[in-house]
């Protein structure tokens, strides 16, 4: 099996039915959940040096605040929709920033690699860390707690809510 085989045998068989029971929608590689003002956002983005043998990718995850929408019917949010755009590696502790399938830019899968071994690894990630912090995320209010004191973001966040008149009680 090659690397990319691999890595769409993992979305298909672990990450779209996992974030489907956390309650999350999808189009392509981009997983999303209305928490009312704004959606939670996932979107999964591969590097353009993958080959057959080795595929490298990263999750781009954060907030899409509604009033911002590219997309007016505020149903379906992309990834150029979102107001706080951070790599999976802000949602994890120390030593889950780099292991044996996980470096600073991402994550590594090749066709030599052991898909249980790696499934397991990025389930403790997303289980263990970035869902729960995503699902804690239930209000703007909620949002400036946990993004605001991120520079560029934080302000970023603070200056939509406030352009928009959004209330954050």
């Amino acid at each position: 099996m090659t690397a990319k085989e691999k890595q769409t045998e993992i979305i298909k068989a672990y990450l779209k039915p996992t974030l489907k029971q956390f309650g999350y929608q999808t189009s392509g590689q981009t997983w999303w959940k209305d928490k009312g003002d704004f959606f939670t956002l996932i979107n999964l983005q591969n590097f353009s040096w993958n080959s057959n043998d080795s595929v490298d990718f990263c999750f781009n995850i954060g907030i899409a605040v509604k009033a911002t929408m590219t997309d007016k019917t505020r149903k379906k949010p992309t990834v150029h929709d979102l107001n706080i755009y951070l790599r999976e590696g802000f949602y994890l502790p120390d030593d889950r920033q780099e292991y044996k399938y996980k470096n600073k830019t991402g994550y590594t899968l090749t066709d030599k690699m052991n898909m249980d071994d790696f499934k397991n690894e990025m389930k403790s990630d997303f289980e263990n860390h970035i869902i729960p912090f995503l699902d804690k995320l239930n209000s703007l209010q909620d949002c400036l707690d946990n993004f605001g004191q991120i520079e560029f973001w934080g302000q970023n966040l603070k200056k939509v809510i406030q352009e928009n008149y959004l209330s954050v009680v």
